[in-house]
């Protein structure tokens, strides 16, 4: 597909371009070239595909999938979806916004994984039962949260490029618009308010639309319905484990032989002596000494870990395979959702919603991040394949392997990250390290696999707890978040007895 072009002449000043008209198609969870809907009123939304009657899961969730034009090509004959264009108060265009079924997270995705827009997307939402807009919000549109080049997702399909997803709360209703990006002076490199160039989308753009669904299903973290504004709770369930070939969870996982006993929807905490007891033989093979025994490794305590049977993770979703790595040798600590504004009763919702993303709409075969962590301090697993193992997952480009990527929930540019956080991300890494022997406070060495930072083959120092804007060139985890980082590796060397 041709890429979707929009010059910036004739806009009367520098801001927003325009607003993409939006049209509906079939869910995200068909393919890319799947038929269109027959055109219908304004106030009609897309059809989308309820998860439960593909899986028989009980698990909720669906995605709207509307594909993004061109002024040049948004209109057909007889389409009533598409309103007039009209005059942004920026000084840009934009269309009319349209009703859709409610939806609680937004993104963009395109055909082509190397490519990304020239210019920044912005979506704006509206609540639903209030009505009220939120301020236009930028979309992450670097590639820097991803599977390598050339990998494949889920059934083998090819992962397709994608911005961020932004959670948004329940909506029903989104504008979404371009801006060009400013030309930095020589000096400062700061923005002059002069336009560069032409606002462009990659060609295939969609905007999707992603309803989680209401609450954690039965059996899940606590084993009743979640509700807003509290905390899941531990509850029965049956233990579960790893293995590297085709399994989906529950019996199959057992068969793997892991350590992870998971009661209900959480995997319990360990005291120290607990954590080396039961992981002390894989830390002293990890590490280069010869003299190294389990009593001797230094290893952090494991937190409590809510699984993915506890957020309710449908399984049938992903990749049924599982990718390692030959160790794990750092951690990239990220920010996601691109928002503080949610309840940590919310949290099962918003992971459930990524993963939804990365693997119906972006076509990635798992969730990306190895784990995630909510403003409360609270632990989940991301990616399956096992907590303890060496999972490869899909969040710090050109260094996803030999590295788990850790999501804090939120976005901490401005906003100092909570105790509970750093505490949380102190805990994770002194255990998650601890296991393939890595001091959490020391420096390692990474080949990179290409990127916008390190060219591909080469050898790049890291500390074992990094940021990902050390490995690519973005702002994640946000300056605040970030200048926590040195305070998180003594904190977690601390725990692992060192």
């Amino acid at each position: 597909m041709r890429a979707l072009l929009v010059t910036s002449i004739g806009v009367a000043c520098a801001g927003a371009l325009l607003l993409l008209p939006l049209t509906p198609t079939e869910s995200a969870d068909s393919t890319l070239p799947g038929d269109r809907s027959a055109p219908a009123e304004d106030a009609a939304p897309p059809a989308a595909r309820d998860v439960r009657a593909e899986s028989g899961t009980g698990v909720p969730g669906s995605t709207q999938s509307l594909p993004l034009g061109a002024p040049s090509d948004s209109t057909r004959s007889g389409d009533k979806l598409l309103s007039a264009w009209e005059d942004d108060p920026s000084g840009g265009r934009r269309v009319a916004s349209r009703k859709v079924k409610p939806f609680s997270l937004v993104g963009v995705v395109w055909e082509d994984a190397g490519a990304e827009p020239r210019g920044q997307l912005q979506v704006q939402t509206r609540a639903s039962g209030s009505g009220r807009w939120s301020s236009w919000r930028s979309l992450d549109t670097h590639g820097g949260h991803s599977p390598e080049a050339g990998s494949k997702g889920r059934s083998g399909e090819r992962a397709l490029g994608s911005t961020a997803p932004l959670w948004a709360g329940n909506s029903d209703a989104v504008r979404v618009r371009i801006v060009p990006h400013k030309t930095p002076t020589r000096t400062t490199g700061q923005s002059n308010g002069q336009e560069q160039g032409n606002a462009e989308l990659p060609g295939g753009a969609r905007l999707e639309l992603v309803d989680p669904g209401p609450g954690t299903p039965s059996g899940g973290a606590g084993g009743r319905e979640q509700r807003e504004g509290g905390d899941p709770e531990p509850g029965a369930g049956q233990a579960s484990g790893q293995t590297s070939g085709q399994a989906s969870g529950g019996a199959a996982d057992e068969a793997a032989g892991s350590h992870e006993q998971r009661p209900g929807g959480v995997l319990p905490a360990m005291t120290k002596a607990q954590t080396r007891a039961t992981y002390g033989d894989e830390a002293a093979d990890a590490t280069s000494s010869r003299s190294d025994r389990p009593q001797d490794t230094h290893i952090g305590p494991r937190p409590d870990i809510v699984t993915r049977k506890g957020w309710g993770a449908d399984e049938s979703m992903r990749e049924k395979e599982f990718s390692y790595s030959k160790s794990i040798k750092a951690a990239f600590v990220h920010h996601s959702a691109e928002t503080n504004d949610y309840t940590c009763g919310q949290v099962p919702s918003i992971i459930r919603g990524i993963y939804r993303y990365h693997v119906k709409s972006s076509r990635w075969r798992d969730l990306g991040y190895n784990f995630l962590v909510d403003k409360c301090g609270k632990i989940y697993e991301g990616r399956a394949g096992g907590m303890a193992r060496a999972v490869m997952g899909a969040h710090t480009f050109g260094f996803n392997a030999d590295t788990t990527g850790i999501a804090v929930l939120g976005t901490y540019s401005k906003e100092t990250a909570p105790k509970a956080v750093t505490e949380a991300l102190a805990k994770l890494t002194a255990w998650k390290l601890g296991v393939h022997g890595v001091d959490a406070r020391g420096k390692v060495t990474l080949t990179s696999g290409g990127g916008t930072k390190h060219k591909k083959g080469t050898k790049v120092s890291f500390n074992a707890v990094s940021g990902h804007r050390d490995g690519f060139v973005t702002e994640c985890p946000g300056e605040k978040l970030y200048s926590e980082l040195p305070a998180i590796r003594n904190d977690a060397g601390r725990l692992q007895g060192r």
